[in-house]
């Protein structure tokens, strides 16, 4: 679980990550960052709509697997970003965590998220 100085709160938050935040797609998740200069700690949040999976229990894995790892790399962040990871597929649920890990790890490198 992450710290709640590491949370979103409230849908206005989101919504400039969303409208001005840049993009790196893949092909079962994507990752909108930008960097908030009013902030002095990076945020995250994972969106798992209803359309990937119909079951609460499948969507909430995808999250808590996708925040763990997050949760792991947190030392390694360059600077302080808003980090929002948007879920395609419910094949997340089922990767190996290796899998999952290479995939959420070179979002974040190629965003410049990560530390070089």
């Amino acid at each position: 679980m992450l710290d709640r100085t590491h949370r979103f709160h409230g849908l206005g938050s989101l919504r400039f990550a969303y409208s001005r935040g840049q993009t790196v797609r893949g092909p079962l998740m994507s990752l909108k960052y930008i960097r908030n200069q009013r902030r002095h700690d990076w945020r995250a949040a994972v969106v798992v709509s209803r359309k990937v999976h119909k079951s609460a229990v499948v969507r909430n894995r995808i999250r808590r697997r996708i925040f763990e790892i997050i949760r792991t790399e947190l030392a390694d962040f360059a600077e302080p970003f808003d980090l929002v990871f948007i879920v395609y597929s419910d094949q997340l649920a089922m990767a190996s965590s290796n899998e999952l890990h290479s995939r959420v790890v070179a979002h974040l490198q190629s965003a410049g998220v990560l530390k070089p």
